[in-house]
């Protein structure tokens, strides 16, 4: 009986600090959390904060029948997202997957990327972030061809080295 009374002393302390922990008279999967900032302008890309936010009110939505392959799947369903911009008339249309409500967040990341592109010009981080790429990938090109070009001197200077000389005097 002795060795009882530390085991059932150890679960009534878990069991009130647990109570403890608890707000009164509510159950721990019912408590409310705190609701999330309104003020979260960008959520999906991380890398391009800068980007316009869209409002719903200048969005027109239509969910229209996709086209190209896919047969009936395609055919019979309208989970392409058609979205107009009303203030500039800038549309887009996406019909990515066979789900409505990825298309929907897909169409909204172009149309946020199209309208960046559209009020910031040249400006822009998407065309900022393009122009940096491009830059990056002909550098890249220029040290690889230059390599390319040593390796061939290189080849031939070893050839004419092994080259057997005609020394006969």
């Amino acid at each position: 009986m002795s060795s009882l009374l530390p085991l059932t002393s150890r679960l009534l302390g878990v069991s009130r600090r647990l109570m403890w922990r608890a707000a009164p008279g509510v159950s721990p999967l019912l408590r409310l959390t705190p609701a999330a900032p309104s003020w979260v302008a960008a959520v999906g890309k991380k890398d391009l904060p800068g980007l316009p936010v869209l409002l719903e009110d200048e969005l027109e939505e239509q969910f229209v029948r996709g086209s190209g392959p896919g047969g009936q799947a395609t055919n019979k369903t309208s989970n392409c997202v058609v979205l107009k911009h009303i203030p500039t008339g800038i549309v887009v249309k996406c019909h990515q997957t066979r789900s409505v409500d990825v298309n929907r967040k897909r169409a909204r990341e172009i149309m946020r990327e199209k309208l960046d592109v559209a009020y910031k010009g040249e400006l822009s981080e998407l065309l900022v972030k393009k122009k940096e790429s491009m830059l990056k990938k002909q550098e890249k090109r220029k040290r690889v061809n230059e390599n390319l070009e040593k390796k061939r001197l290189f080849k031939k200077a070893l050839a004419a080295d092994t080259k057997p000389e005609d020394d006969t005097v």
